[in-house]
C-alpha cells in the first residue's frame, strides 16, 4: 500500500494546548502540527514527559515571538509525595532515603513561607543544563555529580490546595528557571521527612492559562474548521505589549526594516499594527525613535 505523501501548508497561530503525561514536548508539538498541517512550529519552553498541562504551540509567523515566553513567570500545581527521597527529585528518580511522616498542617504552613520570595536554588543534576557541552542528565546517569552554580529565582506565592497523609498539594506561582522537583526535595527537608515531586501540572504561563486550552484528543475529534476555531492569532504571545499603529509611508518604511516615530510615554517592546493587522514588534533606539525588531510576513 502506497503511503500518502503528508501536505503542508501555511498555518500562523497559537495553540495551547494541554499536553499529556508520557509525551515529550517535541511529541506534542509534532502531533498537534500534523493536525494542523502546519509547514512551520515550534514551542515555547518544554515540559516533562511526567509533566501535563499548558504548553503554548506556535505555527508559521507566531514561532517568531514564541522567545517572548521563555522569560515568563509560570504557575504550577504539583503534588510531593512525603517520606520518600529521590536522586532525581522526582518519582522517576531512585529512592535513596525514606523517613515517617509525622507532619501536620500547621507544619505545612510553618514551612512554605520559607519558600517564598527571592531565593538562590542549586539546578539538579537530573536536568539539561550543559556542562562542558553534556547535558547533565547524561553525566548522573553514569553517576558523575559535578558542582552547579545557585541560580536566582523568586517564588511569588506557594499555596496548599491539599494535605492528606503523605501526600501534599501546593500551588506554585515562579520565575522563570524554577526547579519544582528541587523545591519538593527542599520542602520535603524543611519537614524533617524529605518528599519528591509525584506529579506536575502547569496552569499558567505568563498571562495565557490552562482554562482556555485543548487536548490532542479533543483536536482529532473536531475537522479542520473546528481545530482552526482554536486557533488564536499571531499576536496572543504578544498581546500586554502596548501598541502603535502606522499607515502610508510610515508602514512601509516599518515593513522594510526602517524607524518611525515613537509616541511619548512609550518604551520597551511595542507591537505596531497597520489596517488592523500586526505587521512586527519594534523597540526605541537610541535616536529616540521605533525600530523594527521583529516583522510578520502577511499572508498572501
Amino acid at each position: 500500500m502506497q503511503r500518502v505523501k503528508k501536505t503542508w501548508q501555511r498555518v500562523d497561530g497559537v495553540l495551547l494546548l494541554d499536553k499529556p503525561i508520557g509525551l515529550t514536548s517535541n511529541d506534542a508539538l509534532q502531533k498537534a502540527r500534523r493536525l494542523f498541517s502546519a509547514a512551520k512550529g515550534g514551542h515555547t519552553g518544554t515540559l516533562d514527559p511526567r509533566a501535563t498541562g499548558l504548553l503554548p504551540l506556535c505555527f508559521g509567523e507566531a514561532t517568531k515571538f514564541s522567545a517572548d515566553l521563555l522569560d515568563a513567570d509560570k504557575t504550577y500545581e504539583a503534588v510531593l509525595k512525603l517520606g520518600i527521597t529521590t536522586d532525581s527529585g522526582d518519582v522517576d528518580g531512585k529512592i535513596i532515603a525514606t523517613a515517617p511522616v509525622v507532619v501536620s498542617e500547621s507544619d505545612v504552613a510553618r514551612v512554605l513561607p520559607q519558600f517564598t520570595g527571592d531565593l538562590q536554588q542549586i539546578p539538579p543534576m537530573h536536568s539539561a543544563l550543559k556542562r562542558d557541552g553534556r547535558p547533565l542528565y547524561e553525566l548522573a546517569r553514569q553517576g558523575i555529580e559535578v558542582e552547579r552554580e545557585p541560580r536566582a529565582i523568586t517564588i511569588y506565592s506557594l499555596e496548599c490546595l491539599a494535605f492528606a497523609g503523605d501526600s501534599l498539594t501546593l500551588r506554585v506561582a515562579c520565575s522563570k528557571g524554577t526547579y519544582i522537583r528541587v523545591l519538593a526535595a527542599d520542602i520535603g527537608n524543611a519537614l524533617g521527612c524529605g518528599a519528591h515531586l509525584a506529579a506536575l501540572r502547569r496552569t499558567v504561563v505568563g498571562d495565557l492559562d490552562l482554562a482556555n486550552a485543548v487536548t490532542l484528543d479533543e483536536l482529532m475529534a473536531l475537522d479542520e474548521a473546528g481545530r482552526a476555531g482554536h486557533l488564536q492569532p499571531v499576536d496572543a504571545l504578544v498581546h500586554t505589549l502596548p501598541i502603535v499603529t502606522v499607515e502610508g509611508e510610515a508602514e512601509q518604511r516599518f515593513r522594510h526594516g526602517n524607524p518611525v516615530d515613537l509616541p511619548e510615554g512609550l518604551s520597551g517592546k511595542i507591537r505596531v499594527y497597520a489596517g488592523g493587522q500586526l505587521i512586527g514588534v519594534g523597540e526605541p533606539g537610541p535616536d529616540g525613535r521605533l525600530w523594527p525588531k521583529r516583522l510578520v510576513q502577511l499572508a498572501p
